[in-house]
């Protein structure tokens, strides 16, 4: 093995400088190099090397993400077409994307090391902005492609096609296409149903809708979703994860489909997606009654 590579959350600094220390320490001692991203804010450990994250590729063999579901996203879009499995360490709320919690750090990665796991890999979603007919802006996902009016309290249109033939439009704040891997997020406050990360599919689902028959529409991946906002004084903005933004303009048209990418997510041996669910919303219950 060449080595492993930590992408840490810096912003949650104590928890993070332990959990880094006891992964360093483990690999240490299987004689496993480790590799830190070279930023400002990085903390230094001994033995570690630091590099730009995009010569990670060829060094590392999995990539450790130290942080919740949006780090995870986050190191997903940067190393998108990197082929660099990730394994995910929650260090958030619910972490839906994160196969290990903090306590059982040193079990996953011995694991990991004896090849104990399978790599699993997660739908991504491309986007492209329709500007007067041309493309203006293009994204890659891995959980959703949003649309959704600004701060002003009024209500948005949004026409909705399915390979160009109109499905509804729904008058609501917004409308989300999901991956299966993004149903659990914000779909799923919105009303969207749980869907296997292994399902071939996109999940549509109304912000808000003001319509009293309004459901979530699960579609193939190959198909061509189309999105027009129809904003009548209403700024609407493009959301890319949770965390990157477009302002959208009169006419823009925004077309979803399935990326020619994916994320490889690592699945340790013993855990699928049923029990992992199941561990997320016990905890979830737990915290509702404390």
């Amino acid at each position: 093995m060449q080595g492993i590579g930590i992408i840490p959350n810096w912003k949650k600094e104590k928890e993070v400088r332990a959990l880094v220390g006891r992964i360093a320490v483990f690999l240490h001692r299987w004689g496993v190099g480790v590799y830190l991203p070279a930023t400002a804010d990085a903390a230094v450990f001994e033995g570690a090397r630091y590099i730009p994250p995009a010569d990670f590729v060829g060094k590392v063999n999995f990539l450790i993400v130290l942080g919740g579901d949006g780090t995870i996203l986050r190191v997903a879009r940067q190393f998108a077409g990197s082929g660099i499995p990730l394994l995910g360490v929650n260090l958030g709320q619910m972490g839906f994307l994160a196969e290990v919690e903090p306590p059982m750090l040193e079990e996953a990665l011995q694991f990991l090391l004896e090849g104990k796991y399978k790599v699993c890999h997660r739908l991504m979603l491309s986007a492209c902005v329709l500007r007067e007919g041309r493309p203006a802006a293009e994204y890659t996902a891995l959980n959703d492609i949003i649309v959704s009016k600004g701060p002003v309290s009024r209500i948005i249109y949004v026409d909705t096609y399915i390979n160009d033939k109109h499905l509804e439009t729904y008058p609501c704040d917004g409308l989300i296409v999901a991956t299966p891997t993004g149903s659990t997020g914000y779909s799923l406050s919105a009303g969207g149903p749980l869907v296997n990360p292994a399902l071939d599919v996109m999940i549509i689902t109304p912000i808000c809708p003001h319509l009293l028959h309004h459901r979530s529409v699960v579609v193939a991946s190959a198909e061509l979703v189309s999105l027009q906002a129809q904003a009548r004084q209403a700024k609407v903005m493009l959301t890319v994860d949770g965390q990157v933004s477009l302002p959208l303009q009169d006419n823009d048209v925004v077309q979803v489909t399935r990326a020619p990418l994916t994320t490889p997510l690592i699945q340790l041996q013993g855990t699928d997606f049923y029990t992992l669910l199941h561990r997320k919303l016990m905890k979830v219950i737990h915290r509702e009654r404390s």
